[in-house]
């Protein structure tokens, strides 16, 4: 008996040793619906606390055991949920972000003026730490943008980033070949530089998404410049609180409890509850709740788990300020 199992547990261990198993255990936990969360105040409206922290994109986020929703579906999702509350008497969108994939910002910035078209009540954009190219994009959906004493914002325009590895390749004594369908379907490979032409086609592509990104800007409620004078603005600078002020680009500079007070106001509304939403195992205390972690990877592309070296490894247009 005991020879027999030392026998078996021997084929188990070999089994395993080569990835098989006899079984199946689920570790990816489900994502959970959002719950909602009183930060502070009191009374029966509420307003939403909505975060746009970090790199912006339509990717899931990475995670092994847990499943992490998009931003692009998070807000979807939010916004889903308040538009079917009726206390929600207002938004507030929390911004630390340098920007991120044009499409994703593009798309927050659809959601963010249905939203506002269907629910009828005053949705203001609060700028923290950075709210930079696709950042700032978001945040001209607002009717009201803010921007923290030192905050950075600014940066209107359009990046196109690859690699070019032939030069290694060479020197490794490894070549690349591909068989194509026409000359130009491997446009923008990093296996070989681009040709004048192709360079000119990519160009036309960046200068129409650069037109819609001021043509966004020019049609924001705020908006006071004309359009030779946002295009001058436009030309990839980041600008400080006092500057965007200065040029326009925002309204006025305050703290985020400064925001709420002006969303109160817009509304009518003397005493509201400021909520958010969440799912298990985040928290939030108060209204700056969940700003630490959003800054360090809006400072810094390539962080420690990879997402922004993952969004930069991908061809593709980006609304993004990249020190």
């Amino acid at each position: 008996m005991a020879r027999n199992s030392l026998w078996l547990g021997m084929v188990l261990l070999a089994l395993l040793l080569n990835g098989c198993t006899l079984f199946n255990v689920g570790l990816m936990h489900p994502v959970s619906p959002l719950r909602e969360t009183v930060i502070e105040g009191e009374g029966k409206p509420k307003l939403l606390l909505l975060d746009i922290s970090g790199i912006i994109t339509e990717k899931e986020k990475g995670g092994r055991l847990k499943q992490k929703p998009s931003m692009v579906a998070e807000v979807k999702e939010a916004l889903q949920k308040a538009e079917k509350d009726d206390d929600i008497a207002g938004v507030i969108v929390r911004i630390n972000s340098p920007g991120g994939t044009v499409t994703a910002s593009d798309i927050i910035h659809h959601e963010l003026l249905a939203f506002k078209a269907r629910k009828k009540v005053p949705v203001y954009a609060c700028i923290m730490g950075i709210g930079a190219s696709g950042g700032y994009y978001v945040a001209t959906a607002a009717d009201e943008i803010s921007a923290h004493p030192t905050a950075v914002t600014g940066s209107i325009g359009v990046l196109l980033m690859r690699f070019e590895v032939e030069g290694l390749l060479t020197k490794i004594g490894v070549s690349e070949h591909t068989v194509k369908s026409g000359d130009k379907k491997d446009m923008l490979s990093p296996f070989r530089p681009a040709t004048p032409e192709e360079e000119k086609i990519i160009q036309d592509v960046i200068n129409r998404l650069f037109g819609r990104f001021v043509d966004v800007v020019q049609a924001r409620p705020g908006n006071k410049l004309e359009r030779k004078e946002l295009e001058i603005l436009a030309d990839g600078r980041i600008y400080t609180a006092e500057q965007a002020l200065q040029a326009k680009l925002i309204d006025r500079i305050g703290y985020l409890d400064d925001t709420v007070s002006a969303v109160k106001k817009a509304g009518n509304i003397e005493q509201a509850r400021v909520i958010s939403y969440y799912r298990p195992g985040s928290y939030r205390g108060t209204i700056y709740s969940g700003e630490a972690d959003a800054a360090n990877q809006a400072l810094s592309l390539i962080s420690i788990n990879g997402d922004g070296l993952e969004m930069l490894s991908d061809a593709g247009f980006m609304y993004l300020w990249k020190p």
